[in-house]
């Protein structure tokens, strides 16, 4: 084992626990070394001069903290208190994870499924597994995927077998409770088979008001013909740090469709990269972000088209108040072989104070001719014009504003088609707005 430089020794001693009381088979040994001795090499990339993927955001602040794996008792939540704080319906299968260690008690898999989800750390020797797994979200290719690596463990593998059209939802849930300065690594890796239908809902909730660190790197595998609706969920507090990895690789004919929505944390990325490495593939990638206070959230959504008859659609909205601030960086890259390509790109933000600001930065990188590629971004305060006619028919600023905060972020919220999920993204947004008006001007 390499010995720490200063960059990895605040995670090393608790690298050299997990080792101890989680064994691994060799190979997932060798996975985590491997993940270790990146992260030890590099650190976190808080240098942002010549470094353009983290330019708008600071890591400073995490880089100043001090976070420890401090897995709570498995009963510290119970199944009350992850069905009010958190998406939930008993009619989905889903696996909790609380502090990053698997709770089977609050864990529930839905009868009528047919859908293979499980404890990572269960399956860890398996032919699937190991052919898939840090196959597309590699140790070396970041500081956060080197870091999540280094402590795998616990984590979702979900199967989708052949074939299947399989209407109930697999929700993989990461708590995280009170107790202060603690670190999670969430690992996700789901394999969809050939022609199979699945919805996957990730969502990651604080239930306390404590700081703490969450780098979850999520893999998403889709062979020929595969379809996946997928809904990712952040609302955690305002003093944690979320730095969330996301890699999809799809297969001819398939179809990643995703959503995302994110209260804003202290500092908060979203890094979602599909590659569309066969012909006839397709994704559409939609968010929501609300920010107030000091909140920064940061969106790095990039899609490769690498073969011919792809389609590609972004496009995130963001309501930011007070002095927070949000990032969109948006890219798509068109191979010299990705001929008839579609793809388009677009960032819409409603800003309510002066003190709040957006950077975005859509961008199309083509090599192939014969293209249709689109993007733009637009940012804006409240119409004054639409608040004055609300208020001539009798309805009053705060009121009116609020209505045109629900109706900007309808357009994201109305396409989740999941009922239960989308009530509580609706819940959470009813909660947002007064907070986001507070921090108006």
């Amino acid at each position: 084992m390499t010995l720490a430089t200063a960059r990895g020794e605040k995670y090393l001693a608790d690298f050299k626990t997990l080792n101890e009381t989680s064994p691994a088979p060799e190979w997932l040994a060798k996975l985590r070394q491997r993940g270790w001795d990146h992260f030890d090499s590099v650190g976190f990339p808080t240098e942002r001069r010549g470094n353009e993927l983290w330019k708008y955001t600071n890591l400073a602040p995490l880089d100043r903290g001090t976070f420890r794996i401090q897995p709570a008792p498995h009963d510290a939540v119970t199944l009350d208190t992850a069905r009010e704080r958190a998406p939930w319906s008993d009619d989905w299968t889903t696996l909790v994870f609380i502090d990053g260690r698997y709770s089977d008690g609050l864990s529930h898999r839905a009868s009528s499924s047919g859908i293979e989800a499980v404890n990572l750390s269960d399956v860890a020797d398996s032919e699937i597994v190991q052919a898939n797994l840090a196959r597309h979200a590699s140790p070396d290719e970041s500081a956060f995927s080197a870091l999540n690596t280094a402590f795998l463990a616990d984590g979702a593998f979900v199967q989708i077998p052949d074939d299947i059209d399989e209407k109930t939802p697999v929700h993989l849930l990461f708590m995280t409770t009170p107790g202060g300065s603690r670190a999670t690594f969430p690992r996700i890796l789901v394999v969809a088979g050939a022609n199979s239908r699945s919805t996957v809902i990730e969502s990651y909730v604080s239930l306390g008001d404590d700081d703490g660190f969450t780098a979850p790197v999520a893999e998403f595998v889709l062979e020929p013909g595969a379809s996946i609706d997928h809904f990712r969920v952040l609302v955690e507090n305002e003093r944690t740090f979320h730095i969330g990895t996301t890699r999809v690789y799809q297969a001819d004919d398939t179809a990643f469709n995703s959503i995302s929505f994110a209260t804003g944390p202290r500092i908060g990325r979203n890094d979602l990269h599909t590659l569309l490495d066969a012909p006839g593939a397709e994704c559409t990638l939609h968010g929501l972000y609300l920010t107030t206070n000091n909140q920064h959230m940061d969106n790095h959504i990039s899609t490769t088209h690498a073969k011919p008859h792809g389609t590609s659609r972004q496009f995130y909205k963001g309501v930011l108040s007070g002095k927070s601030r949000a990032v969109f960086s948006g890219r798509v890259l068109v191979e010299k072989d990705a001929q008839k390509t579609e793809a388009t790109q677009k960032d819409l933000n409603l800003i309510l104070s002066h003190g709040a600001e957006i950077d975005t930065t859509p961008s199309l990188e083509i090599y192939a001719d014969d293209v249709k590629c689109a993007h733009g971004a637009t940012a804006g305060h409240t119409d004054p014009e639409a608040l004055y006619y609300l208020q001539t028919r009798g309805i009053d600023a705060t009121t009116a504003q609020a209505m045109l905060v629900r109706g900007f972020a309808a357009e994201i919220e109305d396409e989740i088609t999941v009922e239960p999920l989308r009530d509580f993204v609706h819940r959470v947004i009813e909660a947002t707005i007064p907070l986001l008006q507070a921090g108006a001007d």
